[in-house]
């Protein structure tokens, strides 16, 4: 049996599928399983995925269920030790297995091992970093405030914890990967690779209009999460709603197509302020306070211009390695 088994959800993925799975094969260390769950694809994914010739790969067909049922339909068919997840246009660095695997072995209590991740575009060109984390250990009050692991393309995780688990919501039509690692959290130590080494593709095809989905099942993955989190922890909430509209409002100025989605970002920044005042205080915050106002005060086309000419200048520059070895 293998050591690792990895699942990759894939719905009409035919663009991306290909490049994804070649850089799992391109990784380091080689004793995985690779189990593509098909979600009812429409547009030639499985006829690529035949043209592979790799001994480890296993393709199951169903009708569509959405991401969540895909991720635990592909738990169903796995038997490593460890399982980590990657979504179909989604890309790993070489040493991404094999460092997550030794950060787990050399600590036998974490139960998730996690590294940072990076955004690239449709055409797999690097875009921004988030500031490298280090969350470490009991991760759980940090994980209610926020899902500071990024992406559903992140964790390896020894099976006995995806077990006692359960499985992805499967209502949950955004912020699922959140829910799952809250539950995680719950009952397990995480461990941090702190390297760069998710390339998480973003698109910004009707980014926007995705905003509301979004922010209707985070808030209720908030709400879950606070029925049952211990009396100590509730004071966290309002702040965990906090980020969640800060993080809103940065997506609406990093996808806004025109005047109203710069709106739409102030409005959500509006009630994160709200909520928890002392947000106020994060650089964060106050850049992105400035670079609303920016937008607002000038005309559309030379404000963006602009903010993503500073947001080149002031990308994480470990980030900006990371891309550079990854390509």
């Amino acid at each position: 049996m293998p050591v690792i088994s990895v699942i990759i959800p894939a719905y009409n993925a035919a663009k991306t599928i290909l490049e994804t799975i070649h850089s799992i094969q391109q990784q380091t260390f080689s004793d995985f399983e690779i189990i593509v769950i098909n979600d009812g694809s429409a547009d030639g994914t499985v006829e690529l995925l035949g043209t592979i010739e790799e001994p480890r790969l296993k393709v199951f067909s169903y009708q569509n269920g959405g991401l969540p049922v895909a991720r635990n339909r592909g738990i169903s068919h796995t038997t490593g030790e460890f399982i980590t997840f990657i979504d179909a246009d989604d890309l790993w660095t070489p040493d991404k297995l094999e460092l997550q695997l030794a950060a787990l072995q050399q600590h036998p209590e974490a139960g998730v091992a996690y590294s940072w991740t990076s955004f690239i575009n449709e055409k797999s060109e690097f875009l921004y970093a988030w500031e490298p984390l280090y969350y470490q250990g009991n991760v759980y009050p940090d994980l209610l405030l926020k899902n500071f692991i990024s992406s559903g393309s992140n964790i390896l995780v020894r099976r006995k914890f995806i077990e006692l688990a359960g499985e992805f919501t499967p209502t949950l039509k955004s912020a699922e990967d959140w829910d799952y690692y809250v539950r995680l959290a719950a009952l397990c130590p995480f461990v941090l690779v702190p390297k760069y080494q998710i390339l998480y593709r973003r698109s910004s095809q009707s980014m926007t209009s995705k905003v509301d989905v979004m922010e209707k099942y985070i808030l209720i993955v908030i709400e879950t999460a606070f029925q049952t989190a211990p009396p100590e922890l509730q004071y966290l909430k309002n702040q965990s709603l906090a980020n969640t509209y800060h993080f809103l409002a940065q997506l609406c100025i990093a996808h806004a197509l025109d005047d109203k989605g710069v709106e739409q970002a102030s409005q959500k920044l509006q009630k994160a302020i709200q909520l928890h005042p002392k947000i106020l205080l994060q650089r964060q915050t106050q850049r992105l306070v400035l670079k609303i106002g920016f937008m607002r005060l000038l005309p559309y086309k030379i404000s963006s211009n602009f903010t993503r000419f500073m947001a080149k200048i002031f990308t994480s520059s470990s980030a900006k390695i990371f891309y550079s070895k990854a390509g």
